[in-house]
């Protein structure tokens, strides 16, 4: 049987995926009702995380489990703005829109802005796999020591920081003042608050030392977000990092079927969790990217095994070990 060429791969994928989506539209239709699913979403998870803050300022359940419930509630956030970006949701309603652009900032208060964010991201599907991706290589794609890697996965301000000469040499038009302003007012306050914390109890740690009234009261409202937003946003953040730093190539891209490997390990379960399976169903998003998530999650069993067939690399954690950079040695593409 004759080998299909990229183009083809990538078409016989998009097909598979567009006709799965419209069958699932078909036999449900309440699918259809895109811009109420997305409201309803955002508002039940708004709900759900304001509610778990309470339980935990009234005692009811341990910041342990607030911790896991909030950093849960917050990577369906996270779905919603990638939704967002792309447009699927109120596109014709601008105040609706940008009413939920404001909110799930505001849930994950780590990140940039939205509206910036849709620039690097819709620019990230253009030039995925390549060096003029900021979007990526902000999270740690591409880097080769394991070290520095865990450094950026875990805390995107201190990445910044140290990647900011590197940024500057090898992509084009970028500003580090532009992207370090795209984090105010929220994620200013939030990594003010997170290194206040540890500040003040690394330096208890060395020297006891009693705080003031109002320094005390400061402490608790800085020590109730830590448990109800911050702490979360760590977990939640870190996790989708690694996942996707794991699985988006970077050198030696061509076309979009090697942007991405499909991550299904069991090892990555426990990230998988706080980022919303993001493994298992983003590269879905990279042939078909105006596609809500939720048909996404509901489709993915059955476009893995079509994506394998037209040679979507799973798995290929190796390439972690080579700086992200696809196999030189390609499988040959399934007729």
């Amino acid at each position: 049987m004759a080998t299909l060429t990229s183009k083809q791969n990538i078409n016989a994928i998009v097909t598979a995926i567009k006709a799965e989506e419209q069958t699932l539209r078909v036999r449900y239709p309440i699918l259809n009702q895109q811009n109420s699913i997305a409201m309803m979403i955002l508002l039940v998870s708004l709900s759900a995380l304001i509610g778990v803050a309470l339980l935990y300022y009234f005692a009811i359940i341990p910041a342990w489990l607030c911790v896991l419930l909030a950093a849960f509630i917050t990577s369906i956030s996270h779905e919603l703005e990638h939704d967002l970006i792309h447009r699927q949701y109120f596109s014709n309603r601008p105040l609706i829109y940008h009413f939920m652009m404001l909110a799930v900032w505001m849930m994950r208060p780590n990140t940039v802005n939205p509206w910036y964010r849709r620039r690097i991201h819709l620019h990230h599907h253009k030039v995925s796999g390549t060096e003029q991706d900021l979007e990526e290589r902000l999270v740690g794609n591409g880097i080769r020591s394991p070290w520095l890697r865990a450094v950026v996965v875990s805390d995107g301000l201190l990445g910044l920081l140290i990647n900011a000469k590197r940024f500057s040499r090898e992509i084009n038009d970028f500003k580090f003042l532009q992207v370090f302003n795209a984090g105010f007012p929220f994620a200013t306050a939030y990594f003010v608050t997170l290194y206040g914390v540890i500040v003040y109890y690394t330096v208890q740690w060395v020297q006891p030392f009693a705080l003031p009234k109002w320094g005390a009261e400061l402490l608790a409202v800085a020590e109730f977000f830590m448990v109800v937003l911050i702490i979360p946003n760590v977990i939640r953040s870190a996790s989708l990092n690694f996942v996707t730093s794991s699985m988006h190539y970077y050198g030696g891209v061509s076309n979009i079927l090697e942007q991405t490997h499909v991550i299904t390990s069991r090892w990555f379960l426990p990230f998988q969790l706080f980022c919303f399976d993001f493994g298992r169903t983003h590269t879905i998003h990279h042939f078909v990217p105006n596609q809500p998530f939720y048909i996404r999650q509901l489709i993915s069993k059955k476009i893995r095994p079509i994506m394998a067939l037209h040679g979507v690399r799973f798995n290929d954690l190796q390439s972690l070990r080579h700086a992200n950079h696809y196999p030189i040695e390609k499988p040959a593409a399934k007729s």
